[in-house]
């Protein structure tokens, strides 16, 4: 974090080119108070574990279950309500048919991979697998790639290490898998079907249920931007705000919204999945998540 005069920041920040970013990131949305340097690795997300580990960025986006966690073991980050990417869930489990259909609660005992026990996209897919379908969740073997973010967590005993180099979509196809939580790597194969049934109908029956999409990443600052620059941090959020306003052919429609009480639900249901999938020590409030300066904007 660096200032040229009192009023003018440049701050390490660290966010990919989505739709809803394109404006901040291509100059259109600009600030006389801050300067965000871009200065993070694409993707984005290898990012992550330098920003909650050595403090390497100022600013940026983070995967809300990676905050949660750094929430959780002190690190020096405050949440905006400032989603910057979301989606339903219910299709990044995935099977191939060539082994057997498969219903959600056939994965008990068998061997399902996923990048990283605490990848966000994992926390939501397994809480629809278990409070949606009965899946008992510590009765599955969840083969993973690589750690967390955090140093201090650990995956929970029923993860198991897959060799460097595995790719996991590789292994669900040639059956080394049952099944795998994949995200937008699902293999492009006719043979790759969804562990949840109709998951695009199941994704919309469920939001017209719970009235949430899940969040992916939100933007955070470091606590000492918040504490001594309270203006450039609702100058960040005007940006992000902004930004997702000049979004080419609209803001998407499937899109966590903006603000704290708007997105309480949600960050209430992905701190309870994360608890009870032991991503979390300890239960937080979705307030705690939030400063004085965040918590008031939107």
């Amino acid at each position: 974090m660096t200032s040229t005069s009192p009023s003018a920041l440049t701050l390490r920040t660290n966010l990919a080119d989505y739709p809803v970013t394109l404006a901040m990131k291509d100059g259109r949305v600009k600030s006389d108070l801050v300067t965000l340097d871009y200065c993070g690795p694409s993707p984005a997300h290898n990012g992550f574990k330098s920003m909650v580990r050595e403090n390497k960025f100022d600013a940026g986006e983070l995967a809300i279950v990676t905050y949660l966690q750094a929430k959780a073991y002190g690190k020096p980050y405050v949440l905006l309500p400032a989603p910057i990417s979301g989606r339903f869930q219910h299709h990044c489990a995935g099977f191939n048919i060539d082994f057997g259909r498969l219903n959600p609660k056939d994965i008990e005992g068998k061997r399902v991979g996923v990048r990283s026990y605490a990848q966000t996209t994992g926390l939501w897919i397994r809480g629809i697998l278990r409070h949606e379908y009965g899946v008992d969740l510590d009765k599955v073997t969840w083969m993973t790639l690589i750690d967390g973010h955090l140093a201090e967590y650990q995956d929970p005993p029923n993860c198991v290490r897959l060799p460097a180099g595995s790719s996991i979509p590789d292994m669900m196809m040639k059956g080394e898998l049952t099944a795998a939580l994949l995200g937008e790597d699902m293999p492009k194969d006719e043979r790759a079907r969804t562990l949840v049934p109709n998951a695009k109908d199941a994704a919309k029956a469920w939001f017209a249920r719970e009235g949430v999409v899940p969040i992916n990443h939100m933007f955070v600052v470091h606590q000492d931007v918040s504490r001594k620059h309270p203006q450039v941090v609702r100058e960040i959020y005007r940006m992000v705000a902004q930004s997702r306003a000049l979004t080419e052919g609209g803001a998407p429609v499937v899109f966590p919204p903006l603000g704290l009480e708007a997105n309480r639900k949600g960050l209430q249901l992905a701190i309870d999945w994360a608890l009870d999938q032991k991503i979390i020590p300890r239960r937080l409030q979705v307030d705690e998540l939030f400063d004085d300066v965040t918590g008031s904007l939107g």
